[in-house]
Order: structure tokens, then C-alpha cells, then sequence
């Protein structure tokens, strides 16, 4: 199982830096995970977007799905879309009101809006707690504590498990997510304060703490907004989790 690095700016995308995607691969599925700001070009670099297999998508904030708009886009009026040797609609997963959410930042006014609809380009799947297949990998979807209705993900294939919080703060579902992983891809957007609120995000020592706590093997650490110093977050990781590491737009990772 391979993990690529599209973008991993939290809240919005930096200087030269794409907010959160990533790819996971493994027997030639390509799998996203998120497509925020800046993404869609990021993944350009690295692979055709008509070879992505699935898109998951753990909630709906634009920092995680903006360049959805872009990639219906790209699906719709490519003028030589590679149907029907691929699949003409993306099986897209994520929480059930993706449908309305994603047809609205797509559609430019209020007229459009009304009669806006993305199924000829997704095949909208809600996410859910039981096991589901995504090509070679099961996937288990953890309702997380965010604003908005939000998931953690569990990845397994071929005896080895990664898991991805997306955005959340501390909740008990967080250590059933990352129980014995191999990798703990988590998003540590600030560093530690009591002045923080509750149920956001997580700090770097929370992140640290949660990877320790769970038994993980490796930890790697991942939205940290453009204005938080992410070696401030690095070391209070490192204090709970020595060896943990802030992910790098572009960086593959093996799992």
C-alpha cells in the first residue's frame, strides 16, 4: 500500500502548497482521499485523473473537497474522455449530503443551483461504520468530533492497516481509528493550548499522545495551517511519539 502526498496545508492552501489530498495505491487502484484547494493540479503531476478509481471524502469543508468542482470539470468537458474503456461515473464516498453540498459549490448562481446535479459524472456512496470494499482495500469509516459530520478512516490491504483522521478533535472513536496501525496519518493543525476549542482539531502533543497511546507504528502528521509553526507541532508530536514526522507535499510513502 503506497501513500502519496497531493497536498497537506490545513484550513487553506499556503504559498506553493495545495490543501488536503492524497493518493493510496495498491494492485494498480488508485484511491483518493480528499481533493481540497489545489489538489486537482497537484495530482496532475503524478497521474492522469481519469485513472483515479474512487474518491473519498471524510467531510465537506472546501479545504477538503474544493477541487471536486474542478475535477466535474475536467469529467464533463475533457474533449476526449477515456469512456468507455473507464468508467464514466467516479464512485465518490462521503457523508450523505455530499450530493446537495458539492452540486451547490458547483453551480454559479441560484438559478443554476436549483437544477444542478452531479450524477452523470459521480456515483454517490455514503460512507458508514460497517466494513465497505474500495477495490483491494476495506475501509472503515469512524464518525469523528468536527463541526460538520466528519470520519476518520481505517485502510487495510494485504495484512497491513493505515489510518487517516481527516479532522477532528479528541473523541474516543480516535483511538479505536488508529489501534495498532502500521501508519497514523494525522492531522495536528496547532500546537497545545487550553485556550483552544473543543472538538475542532487536534495539537501536535494530542496527535503524539494518540499515536503512543494507540501503539501505532509510525506516525505522520499532516494539516498544519499555513500560520502555525510545524516544527512547533513536530516537537510536541515527538515528545509523545518519538519519530513522528510532518508529511511534505509530494512525498510517497510505503505502508
Amino acid at each position: 500500500m503506497r501513500l502519496t502526498i497531493l497536498g497537506c496545508s490545513g484550513s487553506i492552501p499556503g504559498p506553493n502548497a495545495a490543501a488536503s489530498g492524497y493518493l493510496v495505491e495498491a494492485e494498480g487502484f488508485l484511491l483518493g482521499l480528499e481533493l481540497g484547494n489545489g489538489t486537482l493540479a497537484q495530482l496532475q503531476s503524478v497521474a492522469d485523473p481519469f485513472d483515479l478509481d474512487a474518491l473519498v471524502l471524510t467531510h465537506l469543508h472546501p479545504d477538503h473537497c474544493a477541487d471536486v468542482s474542478a475535477l466535474t470539470v475536467l469529467r464533463r468537458y475533457h474533449p476526449a474522455p477515456p469512456y468507455p474503456a473507464r468508467p464514466r461515473l467516479l464512485p465518490l464516498y462521503a457523508p450523505p449530503d455530499a450530493p446537495v453540498r458539492l452540486a451547490n459549490a458547483y453551480a454559479p448562481n441560484e438559478t443554476e443551483r436549483a437544477v444542478t446535479d452531479l450524477s452523470d459524472v459521480y456515483d454517490f456512496r455514503p460512507l458508514r461504520p460497517e466494513p465497505s470494499r474500495i477495490g483491494p482495500f476495506e475501509v472503515v469509516a469512524v464518525e469523528v468530533d468536527h463541526p460538520t459530520p466528519a470520519y476518520g478512516l481505517r485502510i487495510s490491504y494485504g495484512g497491513r492497516i493505515l489510518a487517516f483522521t481527516g479532522d477532528t478533535g479528541p473523541c474516543p472513536a480516535l483511538n479505536e481509528l488508529a489501534d495498532g496501525v502500521d501508519l497514523l496519518l494525522a492531522e495536528a493543525s496547532w500546537t497545545d493550548s487550553a485556550e483552544r476549542p473543543i472538538g475542532v482539531h487536534l495539537s501536535g502533543k494530542q496527535a503524539g499522545e494518540l499515536a503512543r497511546d494507540a501503539g501505532v507504528g509510525r506516525l505522520l502528521l499532516t494539516h498544519i495551517a499555513p500560520w502555525t509553526d510545524a516544527g512547533a507541532v513536530l516537537a510536541e508530536a515527538s515528545a509523545g511519539f518519538p519519530g513522528a514526522e510532518v508529511v511534505k507535499q509530494g512525498a510517497v510513502y510505503d505502508v
